[in-house]
């Protein structure tokens, strides 16, 4: 898959500055629910997001989180019901449709549907979007502080083993990531199988742990801010939320390949609000609510309605819309099986000791 970021629209204003949603005339409010039960990353839909959509339905939304898919994914395995929403990685959703566990979407419930973009359409997860709806997408790459290291420090993924970074650096907990990144630096790709190279992967990442201060996917920008680290291995929106904040941060997309990855919004089999959650994917994808997503949370955008609504600033960001030249080397991160993940999972629960 081979995205590059986008290059129109042209909004100034904040979120707040956005009109707020109404209702869509074509919803039955009497099949709404009551409640809503979503399940996702901890910092992913806004709050007032959430408030705006139980504002217009009247329906009250529930917020669980999980810090990886695979933390998702064994939950649903084991057999938790209730959750309504969730947004697994493309390589999750073939895991959850291989293994029965999404309902198929109605899509005369999501009128929206049609705002996404071609770009993120026919991709083999789910050629049809029967399954899943894209809601945002990025890179997973570097972000340094340059007060404390140097951009000639920093240019590759194999400079995060400098000794010099010890105790510095802020890497997501999340094994399929931290575990490619690894393989890369020893010229494999990111869903490599072979026993040999994952050998050599997990030895490397033995090696980095002396220089990594925390595992943490749900909020690293926080350290960084508070100077805690220095740098770390980031996903994109993070880094642009980063360089919000200080113009001392600096996001890399190291030569040796990235991931890119495309986050979707599903329901899980057995969802016992299905209509309720078809109205809120189409609410997710009204224009203005998708611009106001992106202004808190700075991904790449697939709604191309949202474009006119997304800052001229945000767009022009290349940790939101890498130029295409970044992504040469990009590589999106597929369902390996699942004895193969299984193996994923015991090397990185080896490296975190």
């Amino acid at each position: 898959m081979a995205l590059s970021g986008c290059s129109v629209g042209g909004s100034t204003g904040a979120a707040s500055d956005l009109p707020r949603p109404e209702r869509d005339p074509s919803v039955d409010m009497s099949r709404l629910s009551a409640e809503l039960n979503v399940f996702t990353w901890t910092e992913y839909l806004p709050q007032s997001i959430i408030r705006e959509f139980e504002r217009v339905y009247n329906v009250r939304v529930n917020y669980d989180t999980y810090s990886s898919n695979e933390e998702m994914h064994a939950k649903l395995k084991a057999g938790a019901s209730g959750y309504d929403i969730i947004i697994p990685e493309i390589y999750m959703i073939k895991v959850l449709r291989r293994e029965g566990l999404l309902e198929e979407l109605d899509h005369a419930n999501i009128p929206n549907l049609k705002n996404i973009d071609d770009r993120f359409r026919g991709l083999d997860h789910d050629p049809e979007l029967r399954y899943s709806v894209p809601y945002v997408w990025g890179t997973t790459g570097i972000v340094i502080n340059t007060e404390k290291i140097s951009p000639d420090q920093m240019t590759s993924w194999a400079d995060l083993w400098n000794p010099e970074f010890q105790g510095r650096l802020v890497v997501p907990d999340d094994a399929r990531e931290m575990i490619g990144i690894a393989l890369r630096t020893e010229g494999y790709g990111v869903n490599t199988t072979d026993p040999d190279a994952l050998a050599r992967a997990k030895e490397k990442l033995k090696a980095l742990k002396p220089n990594v201060k925390a595992f943490n996917s749900d909020s690293p920008k926080d350290l960084l801010l508070g100077g805690e680290v220095w740098g770390g291995v980031v996903w994109s929106g993070e880094a642009a939320l980063v360089m919000r904040e200080s113009d001392a941060f600096q996001f890399i997309l190291p030569p040796e390949g990235v991931t890119m990855w495309v986050d979707n919004v599903a329901i899980p089999k057995d969802a016992p609000h299905k209509y309720t959650a078809e109205v809120f994917i189409n609410f997710l994808l009204d224009p203005v609510v998708s611009a106001r997503i992106s202004a808190e949370y700075p991904y790449g955008n697939p709604n191309k309605a949202a474009m006119p609504y997304i800052s001229a600033e945000d767009l022009a960001n290349p940790a939101i819309n890498p130029p295409a030249e970044w992504l040469r080397n990009a590589e999106s991160l597929d369902d390996l099986g699942d004895q193969m993940n299984q193996i994923y999972d015991q090397i990185w629960t080896e490296v975190k000791g």
